[in-house]
């Protein structure tokens, strides 16, 4: 009896599933392999209505432009001046994190979360001598370092001799 009872066990719950499964042919490759359930999906919110709004006033040349509160697309702050120990990094032809072929002689930096292709003057403390990089990788990866300077940039400040130095760095 207890054969037959696992019998019919085992034949049901095929059939069960068979008769309740979604066919996957029924769904498309996105759906299929969506990691989004698309049941309880909500519909997308409207857009707000456009009004015709003038353009805000251009800042005059010199002066520090304005930003409303409601001015929701603009960039990520970042800190104009920073401070703290910069070394430098040289690598024989690879490419950066912004996907530019890294040149060991060319006034460029490393920082971990400036946006590509940022300005900064970075000027040796000890020396008071500056040089303009352009942010174009990521880095530097050791605690306590806060910009890496390219061999170029860093023969600029004279810092090659002693590998790291207390810099001041502006973004420009």
């Amino acid at each position: 009896m207890r054969l037959l009872y696992r019998i019919v066990a085992i034949a049901t719950v095929p059939a069960w599933m068979w008769t309740h499964a979604e066919s996957a042919a029924a769904q498309d490759f996105n759906e299929r392999w969506s990691i989004i359930p698309k049941a309880h999906a909500e519909p997308a919110p409207e857009p707000p209505e456009q009004t015709n709004q003038s353009p805000p006033p251009q800042p005059r040349i010199g002066e520090e432009p304005t930003r409303s509160s409601e001015d929701h697309s603009a960039p990520r702050s970042f800190n104009r001046v920073f401070s703290g120990k910069a070394s430098y990094y040289s690598y024989p032809k690879r490419k950066t994190a912004s996907g530019a072929k890294f040149d060991r002689n060319s006034l460029t930096a490393a920082h971990r979360n400036l946006p590509f292709g940022t300005y900064v003057r970075v000027t040796d403390l000890k020396s008071s001598k500056s040089v303009v990089v352009r942010i174009t990788d990521r880095g530097p990866w050791v605690r306590g370092r806060v910009i890496d300077l390219s061999l170029g940039a860093a023969r600029s400040l004279e810092i090659t001799d002693r590998g790291v130095a207390q810099v001041r760095a502006e973004v420009l």
